[in-house]
């Protein structure tokens, strides 16, 4: 059931110069600030009786704050009897290895079944942390490394180590074409101007940082290393394909498959089975966010992708004449 919520408050002197919008989140912290942003943009919070046009602007300090809006019960997301590969675990944090088909937090379409569901049945305690604790996220079919807090403090510190770009990740990929040499895309990434659902580099987007490196070269194809920066959604990815070396097996940035000239029937039917984006988070290296200790965690390559790797390479053997003419 939804609640009907009516409160008045008055903008203080010690806000002067503030934006509307925060000034309001401080006036009231038992709101979310994206719950206030959605009340304001839905015109339910007037100021000195007036509707808030620019968010953005400065408040003076003694005008006069109303909402009147309908607070909908807050979702609650059901514990869930779901395997998690714990790599590591103390009573601060613990790390988890991803595998392949598996959500990190329910969204559209993936209302439950996710790492979020498992871990709240497996440590209902982390149900107290916002998110259940978890700090970054992988792709559905993105496997490998991922870091969850089982404290708040935990959580604020390693959040906080994420944003100063303190957290290490490096993954490994499989990518379409042959790379000469490593290098980094400095490039900016934001929402799709016309398929909603996917990212694109653009000039509006928020600030992304790739580092690469060649590990190995087949004929038609190259293994990378790589290391973020910073960790905007699905960011290797339309890194890659925005170099013109999509991920092998990522339809949604153009990784179809694409087998080298004259190769043997393997290594098409190879390709052509490889169902999701060939990218592993292999590496994560933290500061522990309470003892401060250095850690390094690894998880090993899935198979999928090590095989279809040996494929390759297989066949780059058979034809290295072809490649050094």
């Amino acid at each position: 059931m939804a609640q009907q919520i009516q409160l008045t408050e008055t903008i203080k002197p010690s806000q002067l110069g503030q934006r509307t919008d925060q000034a309001i989140a401080e006036l009231f912290p038992d709101f979310s600030r994206s719950r206030i942003k959605e009340w304001i943009l839905a015109g339910q919070i007037t100021i000195d009786g007036q509707p808030i046009v620019r968010p953005r602007d400065k408040v003076m300090g003694g005008e006069v704050v109303a909402i009147d809006a309908e607070l909908e019960d807050e979702v609650r997301f059901i514990p869930q009897d779901i395997p998690l590969d714990v790599v590591y675990e103390d009573e601060h944090l613990l790390v988890i290895n991803k595998p392949r088909d598996l959500v990190v937090h329910p969204g559209a379409g993936t209302p439950d079944g996710t790492v979020l569901n498992a871990l709240l049945y497996r440590y209902p305690e982390i149900a107290e942390v916002p998110r259940a604790g978890i700090v970054h996220r992988l792709d559905k079919d993105t496997t490998g490394l991922m870091v969850v807090a089982k404290t708040v403090q935990s959580q604020t510190r390693l959040v906080r180590a994420l944003q100063k770009r303190k957290i290490t990740r490096e993954y490994e990929a499989i990518a379409i074409g042959r790379m000469t040499a490593g290098g980094m895309v400095n490039k900016a990434i934001g929402r799709h101007p016309t398929k909603r659902t996917q990212m694109a580099v653009s000039e509006f987007g928020k600030p992304a940082v790739t580092h690469y490196r060649v590990a190995e070269h087949f004929r038609a194809h190259t293994r990378l290393r790589l290391r973020l920066e910073t960790g905007r959604t699905h960011q290797i990815r339309v890194h890659m394909s925005h170099l013109g070396h999509p991920l092998v097996g990522d339809q949604t940035y153009g990784g179809r498959p694409k087998p080298p000239k004259n190769c043997e029937q393997l290594v098409i039917d190879a390709l052509r089975a490889f169902d999701r984006q060939a990218l592993h988070a292999a590496m994560l290296r933290l500061e522990h966010p309470i003892t401060g200790e250095m850690m390094q965690w690894r998880a090993p390559v899935p198979d999928d992708m090590v095989g279809l790797a040996a494929i390759l390479r297989q066949d780059a053997q058979d034809h290295a004449e072809e490649i050094d003419d």
